[in-house]
């Protein structure tokens, strides 16, 4: 029997990450699982996971070059998940966006590049293409840097193709649209109204509904990912993982309030309404470029992923993980 792959995945401690080191591990890969160094010792969502043979967790950060490198060795695929991702939060502290997601990619990439990394996938994000300028957005479509974190992400992904370009290091960069599911931070709009209705709130404050989104529940998410490291043809791409449907967030909210049996308001509240030319008014993205290489489709529609997301955040023991009456930016 061959030797499991080695993989590594940074940003293993948060949301989307967490997920798929789990389903990484279920598929029987050796999994070396980043999470933020911290002096207490917590491996944030990590925590969830049974300890086994196959996983190994690790603290540290990726905007230290010489930590990347000792990391990367002896990894065959690297999944690089590891970014400051918090929109509103980019509005005040844009630099350390900078030093996380650009400079941290070009940790990662070099570190690849001396260890002879096989594959690595690196993480997109629909942001990078601002308020569609025409629908489904495919990969063809301009970048528009609406937000400091956006810019960022887009430097990040340029940064990744250029060690593809010029080292030909095997690069695939995964741009999912809106992955939403459970352990998703209360910063996103779909925990926001969960853990509020589950909490018993009787209005809710909110920024501007009238935006769409893709929605992408995260196991499907986590499944293109996997699929598009075990394609050679998406080597050097940028590629959607999407689900080829918009819908607008005062719909997704109302869906939402139907499931859970609410009479909720939505309030309208200054601070969280982005500034105007910031705000993405619309995204809907086309998924054909990942169903050709790979086949892939998504499994969830978003009333099955919005129930299996309510059922997890109203649990007592998940929901009390989350400060609901404080605007999280």
């Amino acid at each position: 029997m061959k030797p499991m792959k080695r993989i590594l995945v940074t940003g293993a401690d948060g949301f989307i990450g967490s997920h798929l080191t789990e389903m990484l591990l279920e598929r029987g890969y050796r999994v070396r699982a980043l999470s933020q160094y911290n002096s207490f010792n917590y491996w944030g969502w990590l925590e969830q996971i049974p300890a086994g043979k196959n996983l190994e967790i690790i603290s540290g950060d990726i905007r230290d070059p010489h930590y990347c490198k000792e990391i990367t060795k002896n990894i065959d695929t690297i999944f690089h998940l590891a970014a400051l991702i918090a929109i509103p939060y980019s509005y005040i502290a844009p630099d350390s966006y900078v030093d996380t997601n650009v400079k941290g990619t070009l940790n990662i990439c070099q570190a690849a590049k001396e260890n002879k990394v096989k594959r690595v996938i690196h993480t997109s994000t629909s942001e990078v293409y601002g308020t569609a300028l025409y629908v489904p957005i495919d990969e063809k479509h301009p970048k528009q840097p609406q937000s400091p974190y956006s810019a960022s992400k887009i430097g990040a992904d340029m940064m990744a193709m250029s060690f593809h370009n010029a080292f030909d290091l095997p690069v695939t960069i995964a741009r999912p649209f809106n992955t939403y599911g459970p352990r998703q931070s209360a910063r996103a709009i779909i925990p926001t109204i969960i853990t509020q209705i589950a909490n018993g709130a009787k209005e809710i404050k909110l920024g501007d509904l009238t935006p769409t989104r893709d929605f992408n529940y995260v196991t499907d998410t986590c499944r293109g990912f996997i699929a598009l490291a075990e394609s050679d043809n998406s080597i050097g791409l940028e590629v959607n993982i999407a689900s080829n449907f918009e819908v607008s967030m005062k719909d997704t909210l109302e869906l939402i309030r139907e499931i859970m049996h609410s009479d909720i308001k939505f309030i309208s509240e200054e601070q969280r309404i982005r500034p105007e030319k910031s705000e993405v008014f619309r995204l809907w993205g086309d998924n054909s470029l990942i169903k050709n290489f790979t086949g892939f489709e998504p499994e969830y529609s978003l009333e099955k992923g919005l129930k299996e997301t309510i059922d997890w955040f109203s649990k007592k023991e998940n929901l009390k993980m989350y400060k609901t009456d404080i605007y999280n930016v």
